[in-house]
């Protein structure tokens, strides 16, 4: 070969050296920055699960089999209660269409009349319930705990009640005197205090075992709650009427 013949340089391809070039710059290095990240995103993938997992454990999961049947069988019973009330409303509309409309009125008012008496505590009313019997020798049972234990009878059908001696209502507050005493609409309780709720006994008894429930946290308090079903129970306890000072009818 001539000495002034210019040599050629060996061949590298173009493409090859150019996607050796980004390979080896995108690769990952484990640096100490990569190695800190990584081990946070392993925690933070933990923690969501964990938090997902406690999530599904704290709702309905926890419950044994027999009280989410007892809480199904709860639910049927205030279906089927929607339903016998929505048909008897059909059926008193029906009569008041009727020629007889006149009497059928007269009914229907009366009958409305005792059930507002009921509601308002100005009528006494009989019928299947629980007894709860709350002894509380430590006096630990606070105003809040008895308004759980009443609210949880309402959300459970309750119709009627009474705590002791006092109706309740609506309206009914309770309150804690400057001795540490019970106090339902200013009249003070002794222990141990009796709850008489007129409904449905099963569906009553039942909310207020549910685990977690009114009877745990009495418990938990160190108090002793019993629960006593009956197909009988009166409430006599009554308030009496008064005329509202502000609300007025809303006449057009």
């Amino acid at each position: 070969m001539p000495d002034d013949e210019p040599l050629e340089p060996e061949a590298h391809p173009a493409g090859r050296t150019g996607w050796e070039r980004l390979w080896r710059a995108g690769r990952p290095r484990l640096t100490r920055a990569n190695a800190y990240i990584t081990v946070l995103a392993m925690l933070l993938g933990f923690a969501m699960v964990a938090q997902v997992h406690e999530t599904r454990s704290s709702g309905l999961e926890n419950l044994r089999q027999e009280d989410l049947v007892a809480l199904l069988d709860s639910v049927n019973q205030q279906s089927l209660k929607l339903s016998k009330e929505a048909d008897n409303l059909t059926a008193t509309k029906r009569k008041l269409q009727d020629d007889n409309g006149d009497q059928a009125a007269l009914k229907a008012a009366t009958a409305r009349l005792q059930t507002l008496g009921i509601l308002a505590g100005t009528l006494p009313a009989t019928g299947p319930g629980i007894r709860i019997t709350v002894k509380d020798r430590k006096g630990v049972v606070k105003p809040s705990d008895v308004l759980n234990a009443v609210e949880e009878l309402r959300d459970a059908g309750a119709e009627a009640m009474q705590i002791n001696d006092v109706r309740i209502v609506a309206s009914t507050y309770f309150a804690e005197s400057t001795d540490g005493e019970l106090v339902a609409d200013g009249t003070a309780l002794q222990a141990p205090y009796t709850i008489i709720a007129i409904g449905d006994p099963h569906t009553m008894a039942t909310a207020m075992e549910i685990p977690g429930g009114v009877v745990d946290a009495l418990k938990q308090l160190g108090a002793s709650p019993s629960i006593r079903s009956s197909e009988r129970l009166d409430v006599t306890a009554l308030r009496a009427v008064s005329a509202p000072r502000y609300a007025h009818p809303d006449n057009p």
